[in-house]
């Protein structure tokens, strides 16, 4: 199975349909609240805008799986070089290595856009994601205690990052 570059028009509703899954039902997400159809415009845009890759998995019949992206780490110019990531999975296609595979292809795009740091934050709970990372060469960063609260309780966010050899001639400014 090959990523594919999602499309606003062919992905969208399914994205929005795993995202809010992932609000309304897991610490994947720190939201409270289903995301409306319009904000995946403004998702996608923001995506477009700065260069942003939107990888997902179909089936063969072309349902969508899961997807993977990333998108600015912090908002100063210093940071230019790293990415925040993130990789959702439709509920019933978790555990088959569809991350694995989402996660190598951020990786690779990464590489190709001359990105040097990856950062995963992850739900300090969420066993499989971390693992995931860390058998692709991701390593712990830091914690950020009590940085959510969702579902009655604190949720401690886990910094996963990986460090590439790119870019080969970065620049300040």
């Amino acid at each position: 199975m090959q990523p594919i570059a999602c499309t606003e028009e062919r992905h969208a509703g399914a994205m929005l349909d795993i995202f809010n899954d992932a609000i309304l039902n897991s610490t994947a997400l720190y939201d409270y609240r289903p995301r409306p159809p319009q904000s995946m415009a403004a998702w996608f845009a923001t995506k477009r805008q700065n260069g942003f890759p939107v990888l997902g998995l179909e089936d063969a019949q072309g349902t969508l799986l899961g997807f993977a992206s990333y998108g600015t780490f912090r908002a100063w110019p210093a940071y230019k070089y790293t990415v925040e990531h993130s990789i959702y999975l439709h509920r019933d296609h978790r555990g088959r290595g569809l991350g694995r595979l989402l996660l190598q292809a951020l990786v690779e795009a990464a590489r190709e856009r001359e990105v040097h740091v990856l950062v995963g934050a992850i739900d300090a709970a969420n066993a499989a994601s971390i693992a995931l990372h860390e058998k692709l060469g991701f390593s712990h960063a830091g914690t950020v205690r009590q940085a959510a609260f969702k579902f009655g309780r604190w949720l401690d966010l886990a910094l996963y990052q990986r460090i590439l050899e790119t870019p080969r001639e970065p620049r300040d400014g």
